[in-house]
């Protein structure tokens, strides 16, 4: 007798958590694929780290082979899931069509980058959701200090050092804080005429940094940046950006080369297109986490709108504590609906707390419901993760000791382009490739963000990645109109951004603009 088939769309914090937990239950009793677009998990939380040149980029990548023993990898992204037949439709690295049968199929895609109809934004800023952005970013943020290092003219000096973040929930708090403490020692090795401070400008329409914390999370958090010097500006956010800046809603015009989206994030398309009930864009569930009237389909992580029975009538924050909770009840039910392990049982929950990495030993953290700041709080987060993440534990201490002791090295690696990681992609995990497959991007709302390269600009093929989907959670946040509550850490997590565009503006081009093939990206 056949064993029983069962698929995994995502490795992120939901589809590795289910697929390990399958592995240690099934015992070889079921053949378990997973089908990702990378072969690592990605733990988005230190992403602000590898960003901010705290941490190597591989210390925050678990290999997917290496520690989910006895679980099939395919390489690709889904473009259809088709229930009737019990078939994924997906598309590998290389562009070829794929077709995957299951018996059991457990939805994990995550979500995609959330753009607003603001003008400009999806041309001139790049997201935070993946390697690829964030090693981008290092580079540029680099690179701006030391022009401007050179930089004769005081507008343009000015201009390059002046970096905008908006989106002042778990993820812009952390990029916000963990760059400007890198631009500051950049300065102190190449000094600016005049000796001024690059200056940091973090945006937001809430009333509060951190909007969806406790409010004593939130004011350390703004006591530490506006100690450090960051522009904070609630109630305020970008009407209009340009190559050369952002006009604010307030009416100020700011000159800049660097505009970093970290607003939030929806549901990834292909939740839409499984063509089931939705909530807010995410597959309504039961508790159970099982598409009503679909047995053998089971949804968890952003991907899905899981009741909350801790409060009737909610659903579940799409958090990565939430995530990575909800695939082990995913794969605990989906063993035992094969009669392969113990008995199924309703998702339920308890916050741990959460905690935010302010850069240095500074954090904010309110573990058990107990708030900490300062050096305290740096010991709590750092723990967290440590205990939180699947491998590299000791290679991440030994990066913070490392760091603690000898200075950062802050150069410019040059391995990812402008123009393969614009903000308009669903596929942040992955850079793209020129002459790579064409990929349908990221909508919002009713739009389809299809920028693409003007064709006058000639390509320079770059290393970099294929396809992509399925990735480890995302920050959605409610700091912004039509965003999704915050997420990252004990309880959130990072966002991101997307493919082709003609000019990444304020973020400026370092080299032509590549074509305009589309990828998509997940949990």
């Amino acid at each position: 007798m056949s064993r029983p088939r069962v698929v995994i769309v995502g490795a992120g914090f939901a589809g590795y958590r289910a697929a390990r937990t399958l592995a240690r239950l099934t015992r070889d009793r079921a053949d378990v694929t997973v089908l990702n677009p990378t072969d690592y998990f990605l733990y988005l939380p230190l992403l602000p780290q590898v960003a901010a040149g705290v941490l190597e980029a591989r210390r925050v990548t678990v290999s997917l082979p290496g520690t989910l023993r006895g679980v099939r990898l395919v390489l690709g992204e889904a473009d259809r899931v088709d229930l009737d037949t019990r078939t994924v439709r997906y598309t590998d690295p290389e562009g070829r069509a794929g077709t995957l049968g299951y018996d059991r199929l457990v939805l994990a895609v995550g979500s995609v980058n959330k753009l607003l109809p603001i003008p400009g934004v999806a041309e001139h800023a790049h997201g935070f959701r993946g390697l690829p952005e964030a090693l981008y970013l290092r580079d540029h943020v680099t690179r701006q200090v030391e022009l401007a290092a050179t930089e004769e003219d005081p507008g343009s000096r000015a201009a390059r050092c002046t970096f905008v973040v908006v989106g002042a929930g778990y993820t812009g708090t952390e990029v916000a804080a963990h760059l400007q403490m890198l631009t500051d020692r950049l300065v102190r090795r190449h000094p600016l005429p005049g000796g001024p401070r690059p200056r940091w400008i973090l945006l937001d329409v809430a009333p509060r940094v951190l909007p969806e914390m406790d409010e004593r999370l939130s004011r350390t958090a703004d006591r530490v940046l506006r100690a450090r010097g960051v522009d904070v500006r609630m109630g305020t956010s970008v009407r209009e950006a340009t190559r050369d800046g952002v006009v604010l809603t307030d009416g100020e015009s700011v000159a800049s080369r660097t505009l970093v989206w970290c607003v939030g994030v929806r549901p990834d398309p292909l939740v839409e297109a499984v063509g089931q009930p939705l909530e807010r864009g995410r597959l309504i569930v039961d508790p159970y986490l099982r598409l009503p009237g679909r047995a053998d389909v089971f949804a968890c992580g952003d991907a899905a709108a899981v009741p909350d029975l801790e409060r009737p009538g909610e659903f579940t924050p799409m958090t990565a504590q939430h995530a990575w909770r909800q695939g082990r009840v995913a794969g605990e039910n989906v063993a035992g609906s094969l009669g392969l392990g113990r008995r199924r049982r309703p998702y339920r929950h308890r916050d741990l707390g959460f905690a935010v990495d302010l850069g240095g030993v500074r954090a904010a953290a309110n573990p058990f419901g107990v708030p900490l700041s300062g050096a305290a709080a740096g010991a709590v987060t750092r723990g967290y993760h440590l205990a939180a993440l699947p491998g590299n534990r000791v290679r991440v201490a030994a990066d913070w000791l490392l760091d603690a002791v000898l200075p950062r090295q802050g150069v410019q690696l040059g391995l990812v382009r402008a123009w393969s990681v614009p903000l308009d992609t669903a596929s942040p995990e992955v850079a793209r490739l020129p002459g790579g497959p064409e990929r349908p991007a990221a909508q919002t709302g009713e739009e389809l963000m299809t920028h693409k390269p003007r064709p006058e600009e000639p390509v320079k093929p770059e290393p970099g990645g294929g396809p992509a989907r399925s990735r480890p959670g995302g920050e959605p946040a409610r700091n912004q109109p039509g965003g999704e509550p915050a997420k990252n850490q004990p309880g959130g997590e990072p966002a991101g951004g997307g493919p082709g565009h003609t000019a990444p503006g304020p973020v400026e081009r370092a080299d032509p603009a590549g074509p305009a093939d589309r990828t998509r990206e997940t949990d």
